[in-house]
Order: C-alpha cells, then structure tokens, then sequence
C-alpha cells in the first residue's frame, strides 16, 4: 500500500512535458588546435545531430504547450535551457 501511494505521488508530481527529453550535449569536443581533421568532422557531424535533436525536443515541448499540457512559463523555460546549452557547446566547438 505505501509504494502504491508513493507511485501516485511520483506520477502526479512528474513534470507535464509527456515524451520531451532533452538531449544530451556530446560529451566529449576536440581540441580544434590539436584535433585530427576526422575527429573534428566527427566532432561536427555530432554537433549537427545535437542541433536537430535539440530542434525537435523544442518542437515536442510546443507540442505539450499547445495541447494544455506545459504551462507557457515552463515551455519557455525548458525551451531557453535547451537553447542555452545548444549555443554553449555550439561556442565549444567554434573555439
């Protein structure tokens, strides 16, 4: 009985974004002075997923917005953290 109410509690206080899932940033990014130039394709052609990939969770939290479930001052905020941190590694790479 306890873990069931604990159940309905974690599924009540979840965050209302239904199936958005940030992606995660690449986790590793050369160094452009010292990077092969494979590794900096590499490096770029992960960059381009991450950008698609961060397109697409944006496009899903509009999705939530527009179905009633996100309020829009939570859109906004997931939105901008994701962008945020898209630009942040998008620097990373450009440096």
């Amino acid at each position: 009985m306890r873990f069931l109410a604990m159940l309905i509690s974690c599924v009540l206080s979840a965050p209302a974004f239904g199936n958005c899932t940030l992606p995660p940033a690449p986790s590793k990014i050369p160094d452009g002075a010292t990077g092969s130039e494979p590794k900096m394709l590499s490096a770029m052609q992960t960059l381009k997923r991450y950008n698609t990939d961060v397109t697409n969770y944006t496009k899903c939290l509009q999705f939530e917005r527009n179905q009633g479930r996100l309020r829009e001052d939570e859109q906004t905020r997931l939105h901008n953290s994701a962008i945020d941190g898209l630009k942040a590694t998008a620097e990373q790479f450009n440096e």
